[in-house]
């Protein structure tokens, strides 16, 4: 069978992407990857330069890291980094992503973008929204999501043990934390951030409920395994309460 080629870019300390596009991406399609620069700064540069500066920074370097592919034939390629999207708006964030298109001639999403078409894909309108994010990046998240027009029903802060680090947070927390939220059991569920460990939740989380569970990394693979084999694939490893695609498309 023809292998895809997916081109990914992702931020420099991002542990997750990777091992979970990989393991949904399976024998359809393979990845290539690429990161966003790390800045050089001194040892107290951190108190210099604010978080939010930094997810700036990874927009504004968007452009042009579709050159880091150079001549490499892609069936397309995905952004697979959620946090700065979320200081732009959700129709901002699509247009930047049909003008990526153009410009790579091959379809760009980001990981926000491929997860609000997912959510169109199965009819989603509301959801509890669970960020592992810092306050005030939450705050954006959900605001962003209320903009794209979901219903954002509740808000699930989750930690880890040393404070908010989608990186650090284990799966065990994360389960830990969501079962302490008491959720409805037949609430969709959107996980958002790359770098956040959440194959391992999908399970525990949704045995014996209807819940529907999404992810930023499964949703950015259903959206490049989509293009790459030219029809929608379902995503069929997600719990649902009713078929999630048309009978005879293919399982992510």
């Amino acid at each position: 069978m023809s292998r895809g080629k997916v081109g990914v870019i992702v931020a420099p300390a991002n542990p997750s992407a990777e091992p979970e596009l990989t393991r949904l991406f399976g024998s359809r399609a393979d990845m290539h990857v690429t990161r966003f620069p790390v800045r050089h700064r001194p040892a107290r540069a951190e108190h210099l330069e604010s978080y939010a500066e930094r997810l700036e920074g990874y927009n504004e370097a968007l452009p042009a890291m579709l050159r880091a592919f150079d001549g490499l034939p892609l069936s397309a390629m995905v952004m697979a980094c959620s946090e700065p999207r979320y200081l732009l708006g959700p129709d901002e964030d699509r247009d930047q992503c049909a003008e990526l298109t153009a410009a790579a001639g091959v379809p760009f999403t980001t990981a926000t973008q491929a997860t609000r078409e997912a959510m169109e894909h199965v009819g989603v309108n509301d959801i509890v929204l669970v960020s592992p994010y810092q306050p005030w990046l939450t705050e954006l998240a959900e605001r962003f999501w209320k903009s794209a027009g979901l219903n954002v029903t509740q808000v699930v802060q989750v930690s880890a043990k040393g404070g908010y680090s989608s990186y650090a947070l284990t799966p065990a927390e994360l389960i830990r934390q969501v079962e302490l939220a008491e959720l409805p059991m037949d609430a969709a569920l959107l996980f958002t951030g790359t770098g956040m460990a959440t194959l391992p939740v999908l399970g525990p989380l949704s045995t014996g409920t209807d819940r529907l569970l999404l992810t930023s990394n499964l949703c950015t693979a259903w959206w490049a395994l989509s293009r790459t084999v030219g029809q929608h694939v379902t995503l069929g490893q997600v719990p649902h309460r009713r078929p999630m695609a048309a009978q005879g498309r293919r399982p992510a």
